[in-house]
């Protein structure tokens, strides 16, 4: 007996029977896809991580990670411990404070949460470095960094990347030319008073030899961007101020 594949019901079970065939290899899919998309999110946070405190391969002007061959390795080396702060300063060690996430953190403080925030010690040359990962809005979406500091909240190296920036412009926070102008930049002022960084268009400091003004030149056709990265480095740093005051 011949189906009459024009009535309605035929169609409607037609297309339930393919989406539930897609949606199960979908599903499939993506349980198998799981643990491979859990080591890249693993590896490219170790990488920001040690690219913001001078790890990385770098050559001439050009911005390059260090391969995901060696980042593990590098990152055990490297990061000599990972913490957890309070807002009171305090710390707790944890192994795998590199997992937290800061956008979750952000929701759980404007629900009237305890906050986590991760930051990672690391020793390289002799120095010590404390990177802290921070998380903010720029034009279209998120931006977020991971910011090498030494005792002194003096920025040593940063990392700065984003969801969709526009191409040309705001997208080039995660270039080195925008990057680098953040090292020797200071955090505090003479007094101690937390000041952070602020992106600014009337900076007139082009090679950016000044490093207590607490500016970094803005990137062109990108005001938008650059009020939110300072934004994010006012707000997110500045809760970190309590360590490091413990530290002295």
């Amino acid at each position: 007996m011949a189906v009459n594949t024009d009535k309605n019901s035929y169609t409607i079970l037609f297309a339930v029977a393919m989406v539930l065939i897609v949606g199960s290899l979908l599903a499939f899919t993506a349980s198998s896809l799981k643990p491979a998309i859990t080591e890249n999110k693993r590896m490219e946070k170790q990488q920001n991580i040690l690219y913001a405190m001078g790890v990385n391969e770098n050559e001439g002007t050009s911005r390059e990670f260090i391969s995901t061959d060696k980042v593990a390795e590098a990152f055990s080396k490297y990061i000599k411990k990972q913490l957890v702060i309070d807002t009171n300063g305090g710390s707790e060690e944890d192994t795998e404070a590199y997992l937290i996430d800061v956008k979750k953190e952000q929701a759980k403080a404007k629900n009237g949460e305890t906050r986590r925030l991760p930051l990672f010690v690391g020793e390289k040359d002799g120095k010590t470095f404390y990177i802290a990962p921070i998380r903010g809005k720029g034009l279209w979406d998120a931006v977020w960094a991971y910011i090498a500091l030494d005792k002194d909240m003096v920025v040593q190296g940063a990392f700065f990347d984003h969801a969709g920036e526009t191409p040309g412009l705001g997208a080039n926070i995660n270039q080195r030319f925008f990057m680098d102008d953040f090292t020797g930049e200071r955090l505090l002022s003479d007094n101690g008073t937390f000041k952070g960084i602020a992106v600014a268009k009337g900076n007139n400091d082009p090679k950016n030899l000044i490093k207590d003004d607490h500016e970094v030149d803005a990137l062109a056709g990108a005001t938008i961007t650059g009020d939110g990265i300072s934004a994010m480095i006012k707000a997110d740093l500045k809760l970190y101020l309590p360590y490091f005051k413990n530290l002295k």
